[in-house]
């Protein structure tokens, strides 16, 4: 017991904390590249992919943040996918000359719709964004100004969620995660690379661009990992931002957290090759602490940390302290669920609830993969517009 008490401890704080200590202590000793800004005529041509589906409430408002985007617009193209979508958003997309839209009413899912798109890009940059994340006006110079580096094969831009002084658990604990995950990716970058980008806002070379299976659930992830595997690095480009509002309910946030799991589990499946440390060095070293651990080991660990303290709680005084902070931690969580539709100033008080949340989606999410209860065509997480 006192084995298994200790190992998942350990397993725990190296993932949550420890390697973000190690990463930072790294990047000391590590000199940082000087980024030079281009001339106009020396940029890159980028084609802008926005993948949608039945928008309309925010797509207006997308459309106009894409086309006032400070970049060469001969040097732009701007295209929207709505495969399937029913509602307005092709009658809104007409209205707008500038922007090309690719539509057929059979709606496959977010990847075959890109793929489809894919066939017909000639630029050397291909930039995805999501329909309801809206990018700075210096993102897309932001972004291209690292693919002046021949080893980088793809840019992550830096997804913000925004957030009222007032918050519910929802947009509390997201934007909380999220303001973490930021800076881990950022140090993720200075080591080395940037291991996976989401969907809200990433760059690749389009020579790089390989199309990813047809099941898979978080696609974003796999193609920027593609890269990596390929031997090119992920920049990570703080100032290039894509920002969004908190999932509209707690429930919608489960939901969404489920899915990213499922597809976590997925990844690490479809992967596996770059767990050889001997092939893939210190990628290997970041793809296993940041992500690998999270959707695996560090969620079972969470389980054999409670019981094992349970069962050595007479062995010492010290299992007794740890047994106390594990129970206030779930017992917060609780209360954390229970106010989840209070807004409160203090968003700390909802990190254990938030916490507890997104490791329970990997195990739900785990039972609906391995049962096939899932869907590439989903219906995403409703965000606060």
């Amino acid at each position: 017991m006192i084995y298994l008490f200790y190992t998942s401890f350990i397993i725990l704080f190296y993932t949550y904390i420890g390697y973000g200590i190690i990463v930072k202590l790294c990047t000391f000793f590590i000199k940082k590249t000087i980024l030079i800004p281009q001339k106009d005529t020396l940029l890159p041509e980028i084609t802008h992919i926005i993948a949608c589906f039945n928008e309309e409430k925010i797509i207006h408002k997308k459309i106009e943040n894409s086309i006032s985007l400070n970049y060469p617009n001969e040097k732009l193209k701007t295209i929207f996918v709505t495969d399937g979508s029913t509602d307005k958003s092709m009658k809104i997309l007409s209205s707008f000359p500038s922007v090309i839209n690719y539509h057929t009413n059979e709606r496959k899912g977010k990847l075959d719709a890109v793929n489809r798109v894919i066939e017909d890009i000639q630029t050397e940059i291909i930039v995805f964004s999501d329909a309801n994340s809206f990018l700075n006006k210096m993102a897309l110079r932001n972004i291209s100004i690292h693919f002046q580096d021949v080893t980088i094969g793809a840019v992550s831009g830096e997804k913000k969620v925004l957030s009222d002084d007032k918050d519910d658990a929802a947009a509390a604990g997201e934007g909380l995660y999220w303001k973490y995950e930021s800076w881990l990716k950022k140090m993720d970058y200075h080591l080395f690379s940037v291991v996976g980008a989401a969907g809200e806002l990433f760059a690749i070379r389009a020579k790089l661009y390989q199309k990813p299976n047809a099941n898979l659930l978080i696609e974003d992830f796999i193609t920027s990992m593609n890269v990596t595997k390929n031997g090119y690095r992920v920049a990570y480009a703080s100032d290039a931002i894509a920002s969004e509002k908190a999932s509209v309910s707690i429930e919608e946030e489960i939901k969404r957290k489920i899915r990213i799991s499922a597809g976590g589990l997925q990844a690490v499946l479809h992967l596996r090759g770059l767990l050889n440390v001997f092939r893939y060095g210190v990628l290997s070293f970041q793809y296993i602490s940041h992500r690998v651990l999270r959707w695996t080991l560090a969620p079972l660990a969470l389980v054999i940390l409670f019981f094992s303290n349970l069962l050595l709680f007479e062995s010492a005084l010290i299992f007794k302290f740890f047994f106390v902070c594990q129970v206030f931690f779930y017992l917060l969580s609780i209360v954390g669920y229970f106010f989840k539709k209070s807004r409160i100033k203090f968003k700390i008080a909802f990190v254990p609830f938030y916490f507890t949340l997104m490791n329970l989606g990997v195990f739900i999410g785990f039972y609906k993969l391995i049962s096939g209860d899932f869907e590439v065509t989903w219906d995403k997480a409703k965000r606060r517009y």
